[in-house]
């Protein structure tokens, strides 16, 4: 079963007088629980297609099904809606809150679903667990390694248990040693609970590990 469809999906963007196609008519379908990797030179579009999944941006044509509904025909509000419950999400830079403890980064996107109080508590609570992070909870994000920064991201991705996890270059902002620690626990947690990925990444070891890998080439996926 395809959990993600992507049909002739198109978006350009304008520089000056010049308009530059990102995308260019780029097709692909991600089964249930797979793991797909995709490469490309910097600037070919992948972080525009992981918006354009994710329904953050939208297409100039073409369509994106999650699980069989039409992303690209959601109005703003409604896309809105199903990405905070469906999709999680994991950063090159974290993107943690500065001003919040641990456990309440994580628990943050609980509550923007309606789960709230101890319920939430105790599901970011498991969800540092699972990363190795039960302990500091209550720390400061700043008090945190780059490495301990980005498993509270992978935790704050999944704890709201999605059905798609989209991860935007997950370490390009750690060392090799710190990568090769973080990289487990994202594919690992993710394989066990049967969650799709899609992973745009420069990271050859990335890659390897990844169900198939899909190249974006001159507007399209290629593989």
């Amino acid at each position: 079963m395809d959990v993600l469809s992507i049909r002739q999906l198109s978006r350009s963007f304008r520089e000056g007088g010049r308009v530059h196609q990102v995308l260019d008519g780029a097709d692909a379908q991600v089964r249930c629980g797979e793991i797909v990797a995709v490469t490309g030179r910097s600037g070919s579009g992948k972080s525009t297609l992981l918006n354009l999944i994710s329904g953050i941006d939208r297409a100039e044509r073409g369509t994106v099904e999650i699980d069989g509904r039409d992303v690209t025909a959601m109005g703003e509000p409604a896309r809105t809606l199903f990405r905070r419950a469906h999709i999680g999400f994991v950063y090159q830079f974290f993107n943690l809150i500065p001003t919040l403890e641990v456990e309440e980064n994580v628990r943050l996107v609980l509550e923007l679903n309606g789960v709230r109080g101890a319920a939430a508590r105790d599901r970011s609570l498991a969800a540092l667990a699972d990363v190795g992070l039960r302990e500091r909870a209550h720390s400061a994000v700043d008090q945190l390694s780059g490495g301990e920064q980005q498993r509270v991201a992978i935790a704050r991705a999944l704890v709201h248990r999605p059905g798609l996890l989209l991860a935007d270059e997950p370490t390009g902002n750690l060392d090799e040693q710190t990568a090769g620690e973080v990289l487990p626990v994202l594919l690992s947690l993710t394989r066990a609970r049967g969650t799709t990925v899609v992973i745009v990444t420069h990271d050859v070891a990335v890659s390897r590990l990844a169900d198939r890998v899909l190249e974006l080439r001159e507007g399209r996926l290629h593989s």
